[in-house]
């Protein structure tokens, strides 16, 4: 990202600064955002904890990254960011129940379609395949063009194609539109972070940030909920995946209702100019922080993806095993799966925000350390669930809930590591 005012970055006075943890770039013009949301600082940027720090090269700057002069107080939030952010969080939820609804019906899935869990489990790969592909598309239009606009597109898309996928009688339709929900949400997932990101900054970002990433698993419990009880209530598991695209017409609604904030706003930059896509690639290449977090966060997304997918039909099965549980019906293990997932959202992505805001003045790249300590501690709760099932149900949920608190404490924190701004002199 090339910026035409005289601005780099500057070490900050720790060891983390010997480190090369560039941060995340995010490349953008101010084209089709300029509506204002917050108002930038005048001087300089607030402090932040990255290892570096983006700050303006006049000496007021310099020295308050010294330490030498205290930070600016902070703004107190709009109106019109707390709109914003609302319904950010809101189209995530959805996005999510939407995600997760199949999961909560998936014996019902495998039995009209007569598919077998290989062909089960391709629906989601389908799904995940076209999100990747489009993920990094979405974020370079995003960085260059209406961020409202790309994600109403997105979500009127997987909104569009969830219904339309409902009535599809043949599987190999049926997974087609599984595959272009994946482009849908790509759209939003990759876009949405950054606007809390040019909204706030500090402590405020992570708390923002935590409000955004809990609607993941507590979205995902919902998808099995509704899914599962609306699948009952109708008696067609379809219908399931009919209550996701009437909330996605209020979210498109909503989306064009919301102010697309200028690119750098909250941190004091102006004037920012995209650079080409193969720069961006180099940058992020070299970026080791960039690249180790999204290789550490790939091994979070495989395993929740893994017990959230299966983990509703895995657990039926083993309780099934069970003296007297020959009846149990999948959708009140989807329901009792949901309500965990639920709690441990509530708790889990909150909790590694609070925790990282409160060491990260006591404790150097304290950030990294709570995500892999709650990795740590999460394997041998995954593993202590999936042998459970067939010895005791509520040990089972138990271990289940404990898992999904500690992997949950990543989500917004990473997000947080990287959600900063890297920006580069322009001859």
């Amino acid at each position: 990202m090339s910026q035409k005012h005289h601005q780099a970055y500057q070490p900050l006075p720790t060891a983390a600064a010997a480190m090369d943890n560039p941060a995340m770039s995010n490349s953008s013009s101010s084209s089709g955002s300029n509506d204002d949301v917050a108002s930038s600082e005048p001087l300089g940027l607030p402090a932040t904890y990255s290892s570096q720090q983006l700050v303006t090269s006049d000496f007021d700057s310099m020295e308050r990254l010294r330490g030498n002069e205290s930070d600016p107080a902070p703004r107190s939030t709009t109106a019109s960011q707390w709109f914003t952010v609302g319904v950010l969080c809101f189209v995530n939820l959805i996005n999510y129940m939407d995600r997760f609804t199949i999961a909560g019906v998936l014996t019902e899935v495998q039995s009209d379609f007569q598919i077998d869990d290989d062909s089960a489990g391709l629906l989601q790969t389908a799904f995940v395949v076209s999100y990747m592909i489009f993920a990094p598309l979405f974020g370079y239009l995003g960085d260059r063009y209406s961020r409202r606009w790309l994600m109403a597109i997105g979500v009127a898309l997987w909104s569009t194609t969830t219904l339309l996928g409902s009535f599809m009688q043949q599987f190999g339709w049926f997974i087609t539109f599984r595959a272009l929900v994946g482009i849908g949400e790509a759209s939003y997932s990759t876009i949405a972070p950054t606007l809390i990101s040019d909204l706030f900054v500090n402590s405020l970002r992570s708390q923002m940030l935590a409000m955004f990433y809990f609607a993941i698993p507590v979205g995902s419990g919902l998808g099995y909920i509704v899914g599962s009880k609306t699948a009952h209530l109708a008696n067609n598991w379809r219908w399931a995946l009919r209550v996701t695209p009437i909330l996605g017409v209020i979210a498109v609604v909503l989306i064009i209702m919301i102010k697309d904030p200028k690119r750098g706003q909250s941190e004091g930059t102006q004037h920012m100019e995209p650079t080409d896509f193969r720069t961006d690639i180099k940058e992020l290449l070299k970026n080791r922080s960039f690249m180790f977090s999204s290789a550490g966060f790939t091994c979070v997304a495989f395993v929740a993806g893994a017990l959230a997918w299966w983990g509703p039909k895995y657990i039926h099965l083993g309780l099934k095993m069970q003296p007297g549980n020959e009846d149990l019906k999948l959708d009140d293990v989807s329901y009792k799966f949901g309500l965990v997932a639920m709690g441990a959202g509530l708790i889990g992505v909150p909790l590694g925000s609070f925790l990282a805001q409160r060491l990260r003045h006591r404790i150097e790249n304290c950030d990294p350390y709570i995500c892999a300590i709650g990795l740590f501690i999460s394997a041998p709760m995954v593993f202590l669930a999936l042998i459970m099932p067939t010895l005791s149900g509520t040990l089972c949920f138990i271990f289940v809930f404990a898992a999904q608190v500690t992997l949950n404490l990543s989500w917004s924190i990473v997000a947080d590591m990287l959600l900063v701004r890297r920006t580069s002199l322009m001859q």
